[in-house]
């Protein structure tokens, strides 16, 4: 089936790294397994971050191993530095997304270096790759805090466009454009992404939405009126930045699937499925607060999947 719009699970990293509660190794293969079948193209099974950080995310390497033996999987990791790529490579993850905020108070809050810094790391990140051969994994260059953080307030638009094009001439093979906590609004995203679609070529531009103040699906649909398409999301839409108080973590993926779909494009997900898969999330984290209005109103009447 041709996919009109790629949507990609980002609980599994996004989602877990924000809870206390450890969730067992053989439950995450279980939910990459099921989600996977539900259809989902491409799954963020974890970050390559150091153990001792994030105890949630200590089997990382395990979970990429059991995430690669499912057949058409793209299976993605994130990592904050070079030490996160080289663990990566060992791995055989198919894409390394590695993270920089377009704030610098919120990059150096994050991983301790200036925006500088995380550029001149990226692209040792791609040479290294690149060093890997033939089989080696796509960099994805991912601009946080691309609307907004909440230590420096409103970001200047155009700064992430130019951090976009510092991406692409570094080497990236796909920019992210996240709103990390939830500072975006419709008119801004539909700025935003096409500046830097315009800006990128053809190369892949996603987009990472967080519902901190209910602007998550509108956002999205400003984005595919801008041209995006590719979305993260996470399942629940639990997850995202411990810094902005009161957060309802990423948009949901329940949710978004029936977006697009109800709008025409086709994501592949199997969305009675997709609403199945909760359940292991329940049972496994039972204190986990979960979201979404489609697991609770169910698909309307006669609603067909786009054609």
């Amino acid at each position: 089936m041709t996919i009109d719009v790629v949507v990609r699970e980002v609980g599994m990293r996004d989602g877990l790294q924000s809870i206390p509660d450890i969730m067992p190794t053989a439950t995450k293969k279980t939910w990459c397994t099921a989600e996977a079948a539900a259809g989902m193209p491409e799954i963020e099974v974890s970050s390559f971050v150091p153990p001792k950080l994030l105890p949630q995310l200590a089997d990382a390497s395990e979970i990429v191993a059991h995430a690669l033996t499912i057949p058409k999987l793209t299976v993605a990791a994130l990592i904050p530095n070079l030490k996160g790529a080289e663990r990566g490579i060992t791995t055989g993850v198919h894409k390394l997304n590695y993270v920089m905020s377009v704030s610098e108070g919120h990059n150096q809050s994050n991983v301790r270096r200036s925006c500088a810094q995380s550029m001149e790391d990226f692209a040792r990140v791609v040479d290294l790759c690149a060093a890997a051969g033939p089989k080696r994994p796509k960099v994805v260059g991912c601009l946080a805090t691309a609307f907004g953080c909440t230590i420096e307030g409103k970001v200047d638009e155009d700064r992430v466009r130019r951090f976009a094009a510092e991406f692409v001439a570094a080497g990236a093979d796909e920019i992210v454009v996240a709103d990390t906590v939830g500072y975006g609004n419709p008119a801004a995203v539909g700025r935003v992404f096409t500046a830097v679609i315009a800006e990128v070529g053809s190369l892949p531009v996603a987009a990472h939405f967080h519902d901190t103040r209910g602007l998550g699906l509108a956002n999205v649909h400003a984005a595919v009126e801008a041209g995006v398409r590719a979305f993260d999301a996470s399942l629940g839409g639990f997850g995202g930045c411990p810094y902005a108080p009161g957060a309802t973590g990423n948009i949901v993926m329940e949710d978004l699937v029936f977006l697009l779909e109800a709008m025409g494009l086709k994501t592949g997900v199997d969305l009675d499925k997709l609403i199945g898969v909760r359940e292991i999330l329940k049972t496994a984290l039972p204190n986990l607060q979960l979201y979404g209005n489609m697991a609770k109103a169910g698909l309307p009447k006669n609603f067909a999947r786009a054609a």
